[in-house]
């Protein structure tokens, strides 16, 4: 029997990571692909060829599709995990940074899933799991940007279930909570370019601070969230969206039933921007 084929993206660390092992032993031959092959270079066996994987970089979407081709003619599972957040206030967040995580968060999964249609259309019964986020659902402040990446992703996953179904090509959404990752200190790594020392939010920088963090604040273990995706994909009739991890579904209650001027009202004062207008 034929191993199923996987394409993961974001694999130096965290949940592509974590994905592409529980796969491996699952059965799968996963293509993991990550900017840095170096961090990839322990993985690669049997089961697992690393990719150079620029999601950003038009040619290397391209190479890595004509390598599976090659070497299987199908593709059964891609995986949209690569994706990044900087934090900030809107007003003052430079518009390349605001690009850059659109270009990475939105365009780059839909122009892997553009690469990889033929083959996955050739598998019979592909798979397109897109990782969202709940802050695709519920906006908090000093993430605007990064929230409405996701929440276009979100949007995206939408419509291509829908086009994509004809073909027998699923589309899942998973939408985590707090996952144990890498997430949170490169969230607050990308402060010292985003947040100007002039800021006309110093006063609250610690807070900006504690949202850049926030998703490693009692985080789900990165093996039981991949687990819990891994039982999503192989469901003969899987969900559109599955929301997992810790908050996953309290956050998004909170947007579903409170009035917006009271949410507002209760993510100001979490995030202290009461304090910046004395209220």
């Amino acid at each position: 029997m034929q191993s199923r084929v996987a394409l993961v993206t974001g694999c130096s660390s965290g949940i592509g990571r974590e994905l592409t092992l529980q796969l491996a032993r699952a059965g799968w031959h996963v293509f993991a692909g990550a900017r840095r092959p170096q961090t990839l270079t322990d993985l690669a066996g049997e089961q697992i060829t690393p990719l150079e994987l620029d999601v950003n970089k038009p040619s290397h979407l391209r190479h890595a599709v004509e390598v599976i081709e090659k070497k299987f003619g199908k593709l059964d599972l891609l995986v949209n995990n690569a994706g990044y957040g900087a934090m900030g206030p809107l007003v003052e967040m430079p518009l390349e940074e605001v690009r850059r995580q659109f270009e990475t968060n939105v365009f780059a999964p839909l122009a892997l899933v553009q690469q990889c249609f033929p083959l996955l259309k050739a598998s019979g019964h592909g798979q397109v799991v897109n990782i969202g986020s709940v802050s695709g659902i519920l906006t908090t402040p000093f993430s605007g940007a990064y929230c409405a990446t996701k929440s276009a992703l979100h949007s995206l996953s939408d419509a291509l279930r829908m086009e994509l179904a004809p073909f027998n090509v699923d589309v899942i959404t998973i939408q985590p909570g707090a996952i144990e990752s890498e997430f949170g200190n490169n969230a607050a790594s990308t402060l010292a370019s985003t947040l100007p020392e002039d800021s006309l939010y110093n006063p609250v920088r610690g807070f900006i601070e504690k949202r850049a963090t926030a998703s490693q604040k009692n985080p789900t273990p990165t093996a039981d969230f991949v687990r819990e995706v891994i039982q999503v994909i192989n469901q003969k009739q899987p969900p559109a969206v599955r929301k997992i991890g810790n908050g996953s579904t309290t956050l998004t209650l909170l947007k579903r039933v409170l009035p917006d001027r009271v949410l507002d009202s209760v993510l100001s004062g979490s995030f202290g921007l009461k304090k910046l207008s004395g209220k």
